[in-house]
């Protein structure tokens, strides 16, 4: 069988950055399941020369030469190009705020009539909204017009966490027989595992610097409590989480992006407690590796984390560093409750390991694409 991924931005800037991020280490493995994959994806301000148009043997990746606001006819154009020479069987679409591969995705149904499924990983600004950009794209209003517009005619909707995804979606119209619960999160437990490393840091923290993660929450906390921690990631805020934590001298040393998963993994070993402060997030992956390194999480209640909350395997935190601070001190004092978190966290993670869960995604898909069309 053959399948048609839709991207967004961040899958295209992995895939063209040439380091082996998530959505790579995604396809090595997807790509077993599929005769060909076909993936199209945004514009990207990235030289030529980095990008990868072929993968694995069958994985090829279309980049689009447009501006974003003209992708999704860009879409339209390349995918029927494709579905003449491929006849691929299914489409997958990844979609959010402001909608162009949705909106793509039903104009392109509209001409050839291959089933599609949308996947929302997360809502921006939900269920808190990190800047007014994000309060606009949390609004149910725009949702409900999207979907009534150019959603009606998805096979099915892909959420990556049971609880507070899909309530969002229902509120905006979504019908519960179309939502399809398929974890996002693929853990490869021979890179994350406890390691027998030196604790350098007491706090750690893994992500893109962009206001919805929290980050500045983050230096908010090291500062408040003077405790060592380490970032892992880059983004637009970077330069101005540099010169906050100079300017602050705080005890922060950051890292930059992680040249592979087992940097990450190493230095989530190297740390006593993890801290993910985002406003809103679909999982996030980055909670699930520091479980299965066996790292007691603080997390705020976004994505998978209300899922979790009834097995008290993270302790959940408030958008506030009074709150945060006074939970991160208290579980770095208590060696009992971290040791507990440790091991119900790697519990946890068991259930998210990276072959079951990409075989489990492929196996989903097939059966949606043997159905009538729509």
């Amino acid at each position: 069988m053959k399948l048609l991924m839709i991207t967004g931005l961040g899958s295209a800037k992995d895939l063209a950055s040439g380091k082996k991020g998530a959505f790579y280490n995604t396809l090595e493995e997807f790509s077993k399941y599929w005769t060909r994959i076909d993936i199209i994806s945004p514009k990207i301000a990235i030289s030529d020369k980095q990008q990868a148009t072929s993968l694995f043997g069958n994985v090829y990746i279309h980049t689009s030469p447009w501006p974003l606001v003209f992708h999704p006819f860009w879409f339209l154009k390349k995918g029927t190009e494709l579905y003449k020479e491929q006849k691929f069987d299914l489409m997958t679409v990844q979609d959010y705020p402001p909608f162009y591969n949705g909106i793509g995705a039903r104009l392109l149904w509209q001409k050839i009539r291959v089933p599609y499924m949308l996947e929302f990983h997360h809502i921006p600004g939900y269920p808190k909204a990190a800047n007014s950009k994000e309060k606009i794209y949390a609004n149910l209003f725009v949702w409900k017009l999207y979907w009534n517009l150019f959603g009606l005619k998805a096979k099915a909707v892909r959420v990556v966490n049971q609880k507070q995804t899909p309530e969002f979606l229902v509120k905006a119209g979504v019908p519960k027989d179309k939502i399809i619960y398929i974890p996002s999160i693929y853990i490869d437990s021979e890179v994350f595992k406890p390691m027998d490393l030196e604790k350098k840091y007491d706090l750690i923290f893994v992500g893109r610097l962009e206001k919805n993660k929290g980050i500045e929450l983050f230096l908010e906390i090291v500062k408040k409590t003077g405790l060592r921690a380490i970032i892992v990631g880059k983004g637009s805020l970077f330069e101005d989480i540099k010169f906050k934590i100079e300017n602050w001298k705080l005890k922060i040393t950051v890292h930059g992006w992680a040249k592979d998963s087992q940097e990450v993994a190493k230095l989530l070993n190297q740390s006593k407690v993890m801290v993910m402060s985002s406003y809103n997030e679909g999982g996030p992956r980055v909670v699930l590796e520091a479980m299965a390194c066996g790292l007691p999480v603080l997390a705020t209640n976004v994505g998978l984390m209300p899922d979790f909350a009834k097995k008290n395997v993270v302790k959940i935190i408030d958008w506030n560093v009074e709150d945060i601070a006074k939970k991160t001190k208290e579980l770095l004092e208590n060696e009992e409750e971290r040791k507990r978190l440790s091991t119900a966290g790697l519990e946890i993670a068991k259930q998210f390991e990276k072959k079951e869960m990409i075989k489990n995604y492929a196996d989903e898909l097939k059966t949606l694409s043997i159905f009538d069309i729509i």
